[in-house]
């Protein structure tokens, strides 16, 4: 690598770390991602039965669980019952254990991968999902305006707020080279391509040690790399053949350092934000950075957004592919479909 390329790397991160700590900065100011179709509505119940699928190893976990406990008491309601994750199971039979229990509320307190085996267990139940954010990114909390950083705050709107419905999505994985297939949800950005590369690449001490920007020093060492041939389809339509690096599927776009990725995607639309990036250089990541931190309007060649209900990625060779942030297994298919309004989740009465 020269040392010229070296050198405008080490800039896009030092850029990336410095803009996005001003981005949370001015993030309520900015921009508030929100549900767009429906207004946040009261539960109704006097009395609830709530139910707490829990990371337990999360670092505010014990905190959580007082809290949770002491504000059901206050409340004058029933014990709330606690249903733990473990490496084996991430909360699979947690939540169904929940709902056998009777639960009016599952609180889910934990990662972003906690939230989305939750949820997928959730969708479609008419259940309502209260968020306990303890991970690194948060990503849901964040795209239904929760402070993250406010754990307090975080609970009394999972048992007091207001709620609204959401959408999810599917994401089919399909590897014809070892023939295994799985079908997962997502709430907020899959993708497949560079993105997983870089989650799956990212240094676990530096994570714990200075959260999600572990994931710019990862994406740096990505940004050289060869594009790959895909066929497109959109909504069934007939394929488009690209050169990729990546292809994101948003449900909604806020990302943490107060970015707003990918500023249309809203949450209960009933669409997917399809992303298809395609640089040769740094030059063209640099470009790519450059519109989604100032908001570009203008087209660039190196990245395409379209809209669509249903997205289907084939590709000659496997490349990995990732669901909120956790690395799912390599495909040469990836079937992406939205389900709207499908997750009942609890949010706060005024946003803003």
């Amino acid at each position: 690598m020269s040392d010229l390329l070296l050198y405008v790397l080490i800039a896009v991160a030092l850029a990336f770390a410095v803009s996005s700590w001003w981005g949370v900065r001015r993030l309520k100011a900015l921009h508030v991602r929100s549900a767009v179709r429906e207004v946040a509505h009261e539960h109704g119940l006097e009395r609830q039965r709530v139910a707490v699928v829990l990371n337990p190893i999360k670092a505010k976990a014990d905190e959580a669980r007082a809290t949770i406990q002491r504000a059901c008491l206050a409340a004058g309601w029933e014990e709330p019952r606690f249903f733990e994750t473990t490496p084996e199971d991430p909360g699979h039979s947690q939540v169904r254990s929940a709902l056998e229990y009777g639960a009016d509320v599952v609180l889910v307190g934990g990662g972003d991968g906690t939230v989305r085996v939750a949820a997928e267990a959730l969708a479609h139940t008419g259940v309502a999902m209260g968020l306990i954010p303890l991970g690194t990114g948060n990503l849901l909390a964040r795209n239904v305006d929760l402070d993250v950083y406010d754990l307090h705050g975080s609970i009394q709107t999972a048992l007091f707020g207001h709620q609204r419905f959401i959408d999810t999505a599917r994401m089919k994985i399909e590897n014809s080279r070892t023939g295994h297939s799985s079908s997962h949800s997502f709430l907020v950005i899959a993708g497949i391509g560079m993105d997983a590369e870089v989650v799956g690449d990212t240094n676990d001490g530096l994570k714990r040690a200075v959260g999600w920007l572990a994931y710019t020093e990862a994406g740096v060492r990505h940004l050289r790399g060869r594009r790959k041939k895909v066929a497109i389809s959109l909504d069934d339509q007939p394929d488009q053949s690209r050169k990729i690096r990546s292809i994101l599927f948003a449900n909604c776009g806020l990302v943490p350092g107060g970015i707003d990725f990918i500023p249309q995607a809203m949450i209960d639309d009933g669409m997917l934000d399809v992303v298809v990036m395609s640089p040769r250089s740094a030059v063209g990541w640099l470009a790519m950075y450059a519109k989604i931190l100032f908001k570009h309007k203008r087209h660039l060649p190196v990245m395409s957004v379209y809209r669509s209900g249903k997205v289907v990625i084939k590709c000659p060779e496997p490349m990995p592919t990732q669901l909120d942030g956790d690395t799912s297994g390599d495909a040469t298919k990836v079937t992406v479909q939205v389900e709207p309004r499908s997750l009942l989740v609890r949010v706060r009465e005024t946003l803003g």
